[in-house]
């Protein structure tokens, strides 16, 4: 290997080692025994099975699916001389020329809307720079949810399938997420969440708990969980164990492809009866050869795409040279311009 140091290379080395070290039990422990460990202490492995052409048919005459997601990017240096654009995306999957897109950016160097949103939010601090974080956050969750919610007063579709876990939308946005929660309930829009990089640690705890595990720690469901289900079958998460059912979700963990990783999709709870048709809705949609996400997430995901060239385009486009320039381009930049 050109280039690589013999230092670097002790140094993966030590890191195989000590997380083989680590992670010994984990790695040794039984598929069985784990499964049986679920089965009793997490919630049941159930086999999904896909959705009918009829069943399709069905959701498509009740008004299809809508797919959301965003995205964002950003161009500038240290704070606080940048700007971070943000794009939201909800397509239908009847009306899919239609798309509805919202927008939005944040730069520290205009923080007058940033205060306000400080303020409704309770933070103890109107100093923009402290909540530069929850400002950034605020602001994709809620495009996010500012493009479902009209999609759903647009559309009335069957079932809208939000990018990522919907209690990020709890936490992050909470006044439009009950807006949307809130519409969706009372027009009978069933509201999923597909979590792609599941982040719980539900089945590691659960395994410390109970002492089958004793010395490790930050055991993440994504590596519990990975080659364990069969393709098509899913974890129905129990009420007791998930801590989402507190903030008012349901959630399971979901094998959807042939890729060993397993997905994550919960609904809220007032729509808990429809979780299995969800399953399998998000099952029937994913490509078996796929990395586990349903097709028209993947559609959405691509078309919402920030990227580099397009941030950059953008930017030169739509700002003065000397505003660009003199606020978000560095010298280092400069050389590439």
């Amino acid at each position: 290997m050109y280039g690589v140091s013999e230092e670097l290379k002790e140094k993966v080395n030590e890191l195989n080692m000590i997380l083989n070290e680590k992670y010994r039990k984990l790695l040794d422990m039984n598929n069985d025994d784990l499964r049986d460990f679920i089965q009793q202490n997490i919630g049941e492995i159930v086999k999904v099975e896909k959705l009918s052409t009829e069943e399709l048919d069905s959701f498509y005459n009740r008004g299809g699916i809508i797919g959301v997601d965003g995205s964002k990017n950003r161009l500038g240096g240290a704070y606080p001389h940048y700007v971070e654009i943000y794009q939201g995306l909800a397509k239908s999957s009847i009306s899919s020329n239609e798309p509805v897109y919202i927008a939005d950016f944040f730069t520290p160097l205009n923080t007058e809307e940033e205060d306000e949103i400080i303020k409704r939010n309770g933070k103890d601090t109107l100093d923009t720079s402290g909540n530069e974080e929850f400002i950034r956050n605020y602001k994709l969750s809620g495009i996010e949810v500012d493009v479902a919610l009209e999609s759903v007063k647009k559309y009335n579709p069957y079932a809208i399938m939000m990018d990522g876990s919907l209690i990020r939308y709890d936490i992050e946005c909470f006044e439009k997420w009950v807006e949307l929660r809130k519409e969706c309930e009372k027009r009978g829009v069933i509201l999923i969440g597909v979590i792609k990089d599941i982040k719980t640690s539900m089945v590691g705890t659960m395994l410390l708990e109970e002492g089958v595990l004793r010395d490790a720690d930050y055991l993440y469901d994504r590596e519990m969980l990975y080659g364990l289900l069969g393709y098509g079958e899913m974890i129905k998460i129990r009420e007791d164990v998930a801590k989402k059912s507190k903030e008012g979700f349901a959630s399971v963990f979901m094998r959807s492809s042939n890729t060993p990783n397993v997905i994550g999709m919960d609904i809220i709870d007032s729509q808990r009866e429809y979780l299995d048709e969800m399953a399998r809705l998000v099952f029937t949609l994913t490509p078996v050869n796929s990395r586990g996400v349903p097709l028209w997430l993947d559609i959405v995901d691509k078309e919402v795409k920030l990227s580099d060239k397009m941030m950059r385009s953008l930017l030169e486009n739509y700002l003065d040279r000397d505003i660009l320039e003199k606020f978000f381009i560095s010298e280092r930049d400069k050389r590439t311009l």
